[in-house]
């Protein structure tokens, strides 16, 4: 593969992961939030308006931010009865087809958001609610989010082509390797299935033997 090809997914992959990793610790924010809200609420008889707000905007930088780093992580849910049983050369080829049309997806998604927000600030949007905040930053955050996602298909996309052709390009990630062991673990497989060979069963512990002491003289 070409160096520049290289080189975009070294730095995009190091980019998505460094901001993913510190978007995982967000779930802590939100969990700050409520619970600020509850006690506030029940225990000093002070409830506030911004609560359950400031969490759901908190759960949408979790969630958005985090959507590069899930798919430098191949964490998206996807139904695999028979993406599963392929080769690894015949998935890559699969997913480079499917790359245009997330391509597309995310297309249309970021210039819904860049439209939206700019109505947002050009109109001084607010939330019609009583705490009323302004909804433009929001958005700025889900537009960052979708762009993230979207350097990150592209490097999904130039590593698919490597490995259709029989090569790897892109460092190893050990966030991918727990996932891959936590996986193997769960389906009982001692390793992943490479090139369309059937997966190897993890090997079982021998039952110790048991004895019926009434029948044993």
């Amino acid at each position: 593969m070409p160096g520049f090809i290289r080189l975009y997914v070294k730095y995009v992959d190091k980019a998505n992961r460094a901001i993913g990793r510190v978007t995982l610790y967000v779930v802590f924010v939100i969990m700050g939030i409520l619970l600020f809200s509850s006690l506030s609420r029940y225990f000093l008889d002070k409830p506030v308006i911004w609560g359950m707000e400031m969490a759901q905007f908190t759960m949408v930088i979790y969630f958005t931010i985090g959507g590069a780093f899930a798919l430098l992580l191949n964490s998206h849910v996807r139904m695999d009865i028979i993406y599963s049983r392929w080769s690894i050369k015949r998935k890559a080829r699969m997913d480079s087809f499917t790359f245009v049309f997330l391509l597309a997806y995310l297309g249309v998604l970021l210039y819904g958001c860049v439209s939206s927000t700019a109505y947002s600030i050009e109109y001084n949007q607010h939330n019609n609610t009583a705490w009323a905040p302004p909804i433009a930053p929001v958005k700025v955050i889900i537009g960052l989010g979708i762009f993230l996602t979207m350097l990150q298909a592209i490097s999904e996309f130039f590593k698919d082509l490597a490995r259709s052709k029989g090569l790897e390009i892109g460092e190893a990630l050990p966030e991918l390797r727990l996932l891959e062991e936590s996986s193997d673990e769960k389906t009982g497989l001692s390793e992943r299935p490479r090139g369309g060979e059937a997966p190897v069963p993890a090997a079982v512990p021998a039952m110790p033997q048991t004895y019926d002491y009434n029948t044993v003289p």
